[in-house]
């Protein structure tokens, strides 16, 4: 085998390894780490099978870790939590904690449409990941490497509010106040039919709360107005 002493081979073999002390798995096959951050723009040997295994990996990891977690919560509450905790943005925010964008292996033209930045590919990336994990050592250590990197994420869950939007957040709030739900008015609509831009107002009377969103379409914006408008209502 051929080893790489550039500075760039250097940094990269120092990348893997810091991969491997964030998983805390040490891989005896290091092709599979390889792999694992291989897209299929780069080559015929790619990480599409590690992430198929992996995707069942990490949703079995989750699910075991919250249902220890939260002893009392009914199937339908803790499959919320885990879909909010695996999901696309979920696992991409995982990436870049990681460092994965630094050191996937991509094709020329996805590295220059900015692949290594694409949350769907780095999402892909996590779970080949882990599901390399397992082939290299194992379930038990597969489960071990989604705790450790998943640890913070699992730590902060709240079934209160993980997984739930901001209109659904204020909704629940205010009923639990015994007050009127929120009015949402359309003030503008800007742009071009292809790219508008959406001004929704948030309004609560009993609580004085006024608040305008924007976002790409009338749900955005909504999301975005109800977003302010609840940081507002639970902080008075």
């Amino acid at each position: 085998m051929v080893v790489d002493v550039s500075a760039h081979g250097l940094a990269h073999m120092a990348a893997l390894k810091a991969l491997q002390q964030s998983l805390g798995h040490a891989f005896k096959d290091l092709s599979l780490l390889r792999r694992a951050l291989t897209h299929r723009s780069y080559g015929a040997t790619h990480n599409e099978r590690l992430e198929f295994l992996g995707d069942s990996v990490v949703n079995c990891a989750i699910a075991a870790a919250l249902y220890y977690k939260f002893p009392e919560l009914p199937e339908g509450e803790l499959s919320r939590l885990r879909a909010s905790l695996v999901s696309e943005p979920a696992l991409a925010r995982l990436a870049s904690q990681l460092k994965l964008g630094d050191i996937l292996l991509l094709g020329e033209g996805e590295l220059k449409s900015g692949g290594a930045r694409r949350p769907s590919i780095l999402s892909d990336a996590v779970e080949a990941l882990f599901g390399a994990v397992m082939i290299d050592g194992g379930f038990n250590a597969a489960r071990d490497a989604v705790e450790r990197v998943f640890s913070a994420a699992l730590t902060e869950v709240d079934p209160n509010t993980t997984g739930k939007d901001a209109k659904t957040m204020l909704q629940e709030f205010l009923q639990r106040k015994r007050l009127p739900l929120p009015q949402y008015t359309v003030a503008a609509i800007r742009g071009e039919a292809h790219e508008q831009e959406f001004e929704v107002q948030c309004v609560i009377e009993q609580l004085h709360v006024r608040c305008t969103g924007k976002g790409s379409s009338r749900r955005r914006a909504e999301q975005d107005a109800a977003r302010q408008a609840y940081a507002l209502a639970t902080a008075s």
